[in-house]
């Protein structure tokens, strides 16, 4: 389970093809999903071709990439993910892949593994001696509650017994698999109770009358408003001491008893400190020493960072007090700006001297109509000398490599079908496009 990969090289078939029947069902299969996403159908392209060989080869995972247009490392990825696809050769007559999870586990599963040890191979993955059956260890395959249960091929067995499974195994060995019923081996149907319905097994003893809701009552005038009662004086508030703490003193806690005079007039001098303070720091430009003592300016020391290259200062001021006060012009050290990626020419990151392409003369066309190409991709292909839809329809296959090579994103554009795209895009611009795909390139 840790490690899926592909069979060893000695057992791969030198190539892969669908029968007649099975390519047409591909070829319709396809059909069903939107232009531009035929790619969806990797997954049930695979499990025919599953069921047509038994098993998932190399040569199938390249067959089918090459058929829907994707990299061969994403079918891979598909493949390798899904314990339903085999990656090597199963038995022909059942592959048995035994639910291993803790449910299963718990309820007799170490014995199913043992069976199928003693009657088909010692170790998973291998065939038996004639080559009809095969076993493995899965995780959950879905039906915690019937547990312990296999799953063979398309189908589920499921509340097993040690002697069930032995019949089972039996059965698929000598190739009369189709006489065991898939489902629970017990007498339940599906996932309910075992043995039928064990509630709300009570016949109903009355018939349920419909219920009528009672008329409303007639409107009535609505009272006249009663007078309002007379004012009366408020009387005065009781002292109380709920919010005082009990171990403070009032003249220690000036809000339990209002502030006195010697704290409001300390209050003003503080205030009046604070204002004089922000008042001297605007002066002159400069930091307040006394609230903040040797503090410098932001831009102060910049020019002593780095040779004047400190990081986020765009500009650095370098005069003299005394330069400024005599009106001597302050000097100004401008940084330069890091180049912006997207315009970087990505033949000259890969060593090239010039563009690969040469541009065509003429206002370039939005190459962001294609999709899957950003405003950074269209910058970094027009540095390349592709500007026009035409251009990439026209891409030869060595002429797609030297591109995906350079902007280093293998398998990009047969993955986005950009060829197609360009070429409606070519031909008709974006009333072709919606014609075609059926949806606004924008």
């Amino acid at each position: 389970m840790v490690s899926r990969r592909l069979a060893d090289e000695s057992v791969q078939p030198a190539q892969f093809a669908f029968s007649a029947e099975n390519a047409k069902w591909a070829e319709w299969k396809i059909g069903l999903y939107p232009a531009g996403r035929q790619q969806s159908a990797v997954i049930p392209l695979l499990m025919r071709a599953q069921d047509q060989d038994g098993w998932v080869s190399r040569a199938t995972i390249e067959s089918i990439a090459d058929m829907l247009g994707m990299a061969y490392i994403r079918v891979l990825e598909v493949a390798t993910f899904y314990t339903q696809f085999q990656l090597q050769p199963v038995g022909k007559h059942a592959h048995i892949q035994v639910c291993g999870t803790t449910p299963c586990q718990l309820r007799g599963a170490e014995a199913l593994i043992d069976i199928c040890k003693s009657k088909i191979h010692h170790d998973p993955h291998h065939l038996n001696a004639d080559g009809t059956m095969s076993w493995e260890e899965v995780e959950c395959a879905g039906a915690c509650v019937n547990a312990p249960m296999v799953t063979i091929y398309h189908d589920t067995y499921e509340d097993l017994t040690p002697e069930r499974f032995e019949e089972i195994v039996d059965a698929f060995h000598a190739g009369k698999g189709d006489t065991i019923k898939p489902g629970p081996q017990i007498a339940r149907l599906h996932s309910s109770a075992e043995g039928g319905q064990t509630t709300l097994l009570e016949k109903p003893t009355a018939k349920r009358e419909k219920f009528i809701p009672p008329a409303p009552p007639p409107e009535a005038a609505p009272p006249a408003p009663a007078a309002a009662p007379a004012p009366t004086a408020a009387a005065p508030a009781a002292p109380t001491t709920a919010g005082k703490p009990k171990d403070v003193a009032e003249e220690n806690a000036p809000a339990l008893k209002g502030t006195p005079a010697s704290a409001k007039v300390s209050e003003a001098k503080a205030e009046g400190e604070r204002k004089a303070a922000s008042a001297s720091a605007k002066a002159n430009g400069k930091p307040n020493k006394a609230m903040r003592e040797g503090a410098t300016g932001a831009e102060t020391d910049a020019a002593k960072v780095d040779g004047g290259k400190a990081p986020g200062k765009a500009t650095t001021e370098a005069a003299a007090d005394g330069a400024a006060a005599a009106g001597t012009k302050k000097t100004r050290t401008i940084i330069a700006p890091k180049a912006n990626p997207a315009e970087v020419v990505p033949t000259a990151e890969k060593g090239g001297a010039a563009p690969l392409f040469a541009a065509p003369a003429g206002a370039p066309d939005d190459l962001k109509l294609i999709s899957g190409v950003g405003p950074v991709l269209e910058g970094r292909l027009n540095a390349l000398g592709i500007t026009k839809w035409s251009q990439v329809a026209a891409l030869t296959p060595e002429q797609i490599d030297q591109v995906e090579g350079s902007l280093n994103f293998k398998g990009r554009v047969a993955r986005d079908n950009w060829l197609q795209q360009a070429d409606v895009l070519a031909r008709g611009g974006v009333d072709e496009y919606r014609k075609v795909f059926g949806k606004d390139p924008r």
